[in-house]
């Protein structure tokens, strides 16, 4: 899904000032996130039309901490221009690799009893 004109200009007021220069233009960015829920590809997968993918997601990532997704969605449901579910979208997902002992294994308690046998 890409957004028409008359889409991007609804929902333009919504979006932040930019800060500093823009790599990637604001319209590209949403196209962006639209085709990442569509697609359900990784962000390292991104297609380079869309831009470089870090900048991609830094930028929605500050737009979904400042609420600005939320109203951007909203305002393209508010007329059923577009149909997404913003529960349903995520944005990242981490990997977080744990120790053995986080993860609730067994302890080797194969030491502490060879000492208790030889005390007896």
């Amino acid at each position: 899904m890409r957004l028409t004109d008359a889409q991007y200009e609804r929902v333009a007021p919504l979006l932040p000032l930019p800060r500093g220069k823009l790599t990637v233009p604001q319209r590209q960015v949403l196209d962006a996130l639209f085709y990442i829920a569509k697609e359900g590809c990784t962000w390292r997968a991104l297609p380079a039309e869309f831009g470089p993918w870090h900048t991609v997601y830094m930028r929605l990532n500050r737009w979904a901490k400042a609420g600005v997704l939320a109203r951007v969605v909203s305002e393209l449901q508010r007329d059923q221009l577009a149909a997404l579910e913003l529960d349903a979208l995520c944005l990242d997902s981490t990997i977080i690799k744990l120790h053995a002992d986080g993860a609730g294994a067994l302890r080797k308690r194969g030491a502490r009893r060879s000492a208790v046998r030889g005390a007896a």
